[in-house]
């Protein structure tokens, strides 16, 4: 429910509106609670742009397309990721690729990029088909008939094999599901410190920090006996000689063995919490379409071979379609930061070095101006598109653009057509779509409880 904020509105000393002090103290709790209605609410009340009364530089919610594409791109040099978010993660993940703020990061994503080279991709398809396949025959098993299934839950365990699977191949061992499992429970304490406009100090003896603290030395030690693990069993390929899945391709980079454990830790968290997510909105919003559902079964059934990890927009238009609808619904990360390095003009208004400026994807993508009937499940939005628009960032934009963004949405169109092929998904009788809840991505609060049925019974009648 919206709420409600006082008629007056107290500009800062840039001239933006916003909150007052008292607003954002009667509203704290609420919101982190549900950070998502409190961003919503503060835009439908003050606009585009909005302030927060925050002491020091000026801390401000830009909402307009042109100022998104500004910090993320066209000025993307004059905005760092030096933000309590990023840093948040950064104790978990070290300065890997999302969360490092560091000059050299560049270096970084050019040092890693061929892990993600379209060959590579093309290469690891199969293991993220086995990873659903292995996933579903274990949580609906061969003799399934009809039920309810929480499909969060499958989901997100597709989504935690897939990307083990990706990152250690055929031998996922004990250490590596031991970094995955480690990874998970470190997802929620990002989550407790990234909440927060101000910093909090990592050396405050609170339980979050110490929990925070054990958890990063069992990464850090788990990571560093796989990567131990790996160099042992040197393989005999020219090309690849620690293997063709990412942490053969991490090894065989000039990252060292602290950097290449910053990207495992990286791609687990960004691997398998955001698809998991985004396809557990998937498949409620075919389920509450079934003509949308059916129009994409029919889709992969004219499809010829396995559906691989690239392409699709071409091969599949109508399930990509579907998968970038879905995304702008319900985009995994649901906020960025970005903190100036120097003065700057956000909105037509001058803004100081050290200005932070959230930006939301969630309420980009809901923005009237930009969106006609926002809130509505539209996947032909996106079959005349070319290329993304302007006022589109599930992966954010510019420089920083999630460098696994072609394996994620490739994952999403695998999982689904693994799933879809043999299953109907359907919404349960008294039907009400569960919360969002914004934690690293956006899950859905109690999970996601659809009917399941297998499509031979459901032809049967």
């Amino acid at each position: 429910m919206s709420r409600a904020w006082p008629q007056a509105m107290k500009p800062t000393d840039i001239g933006v509106p916003g909150p007052s002090t008292w607003d954002m103290a009667r509203a704290f709790r609420s919101v982190r609670a549900d950070p998502l209605t409190f961003l919503t609410d503060v835009t439908q009340r003050y606009g585009d742009l909005v302030a927060f009364p925050v002491p020091g530089p000026p801390v401000l919610l830009a909402n307009d397309p042109a100022d998104v594409r500004h910090v993320l791109q066209t000025a993307a040099r004059n905005w760092s990721k030096e933000t309590v978010q990023y840093a948040a993660l950064a104790r978990v993940t070290g300065p890997g690729l999302l969360a490092s703020s560091e000059p050299n990061w560049i270096e970084h994503r050019r040092l890693a990029a061929p892990a993600f080279h379209h060959r590579r991709l093309d290469a690891v398809a199969e293991q993220v088909r086995a990873a659903s396949d292995a996933a579903i025959t274990e949580r609906l098993g061969r003799s399934f008939s009809a039920g309810l299934v929480d499909v969060a839950s499958l989901v997100h365990r597709v989504g935690l094999d897939a990307v083990g699977r990706a990152l250690f191949s055929a031998d996922l061992s004990e250490h590596a599901q031991r970094l995955l499992d480690a990874t998970s429970d470190a997802a929620t304490l990002v989550v407790r410190l990234g909440r927060s406009v101000l910093p909090s100090a990592s050396w405050v003896p609170s339980s979050t920090n110490l929990r925070l603290r054990a958890t990063r030395r069992r990464l850090d030690a788990i990571s560093a006996e796989l990567i131990a693990e790996r160099r042992r069993q040197r393989r005999s390929s020219v090309d690849e000689p620690h293997g063709g899945d990412l942490l053969g391709l991490l090894i065989d980079s000039e990252l060292t063995d602290a950097e290449i454990r910053h990207e495992l830790v990286t791609m687990v968290i960004a691997g398998h919490e955001t698809v998991a997510a985004a396809l557990a909105w998937t498949l409620m919003l075919l389920a509450e379409d079934q003509a949308v559902q059916d129009r994409l079964r029919g889709e992969l059934s004219e499809h010829s071979g396995p559906v691989s990890l690239l392409g699709h927009r071409e091969t599949l238009p109508w399930t990509r379609a579907v998968v970038d609808e879905s995304l702008r619904l319900f985009p995994p990360a649901w906020a960025l930061s970005r903190r100036a390095h120097g003065p700057d003009v956000i909105g037509g208004r001058d803004v100081p070095g050290g200005t932070l400026v959230i930006l939301s994807p969630w309420l980009v993508h809901r923005r009237r101006e930009s969106w006609p009937e926002p809130l509505a499940f539209r996947p032909e939005r996106f079959l005349a598109a070319r290329g993304a628009p302007s006022g589109y960032l599930p992966f954010g934009q510019g420089p920083r653009l999630c460098i696994g963004r072609e394996f994620a949405l490739g994952e999403m169109v695998v999982v689904l057509s693994r799933l879809l092929s043999r299953y109907r998904v359907e919404v349960p009788p008294g039907w009400t779509r569960p919360a969002a809840q914004a934690q690293v991505a956006v899950h859905p609060a109690g999970g996601m409880p659809l009917l399941v049925r297998p499509l031979a019974r459901v032809a049967r009648g």
